[in-house]
């Protein structure tokens, strides 16, 4: 397969995809290098229907075998919210330093400090034939927000057997432990046959 789309507008996804693509001889495009600015309406009630919905788009938009990523994080002391909302849940807030704020106020009032991040992500190789690579990433809610890198709520994510967050993490330390690259490595061992 010499050419892949990855259905996204996610700059910050693309660039922690692509490292794992280098070791294949596929170019991975974006919709945009198709001049496909609309996605559809993520309707699904899982991260695996999300991540379907938008690999199925890219695929009849393009005719190229396509694969698409819907995470998210799932907290215990908001009852395993906000899943597949993640995105909708951060953008209520003025700002991140305020969302981040809420969850660490609400896991020290709950006593329950629990997360864990999941990736469903599904590649569609022709209409209705689609392959799903899950990765999932346990941990905790730190007690502060810590860390300038990653994206999302990786300042408040301490995975487990780790002493700091995602965001304290270089890229290549995240690459090795993300639920992202968890997806992504399988997706990439599949392609690699």
């Amino acid at each position: 397969m010499d050419k892949i789309v990855f259905a996204s507008s996610n700059i910050d996804k693309l660039n922690e995809i692509i490292l794992f693509f280098r070791k294949l001889k596929t170019k991975v495009y974006l919709p945009k290098d198709f001049k496909i600015f609309n996605e559809p309406n993520e309707s699904g009630k899982s991260f695996v229907e999300n991540a379907k919905i938008k690999s199925s788009f890219g695929y009849q938009k393009t005719l190229l075998p396509c694969f698409a990523d819907d995470s998210g994080i799932c907290i215990e002391a908001l009852n395993w919210g906000p899943g597949i909302k993640s995105k909708r849940f951060l953008d209520k807030f003025k700002n991140k330093k305020k969302c981040f704020e809420f969850i660490i106020d609400k896991t020290r009032k709950t006593k329950k400090n629990r997360a864990f991040f999941q990736t469903s992500i599904c590649l569609t190789l022709k209409e209705n034939y689609h392959i799903v690579f899950e990765g999932t990433l346990k941990g905790t809610i730190s007690n502060k927000v810590l860390g300038k890198h990653g994206f999302g709520y990786d300042p408040i994510f301490i995975p487990n057997k780790e002493t700091k967050t995602l965001a304290q993490m270089n890229k290549y330390k995240k690459n090795e432990i993300s639920h992202r690259s968890m997806a992504i490595t399988k997706l990439v061992n599949f392609l690699s046959y």
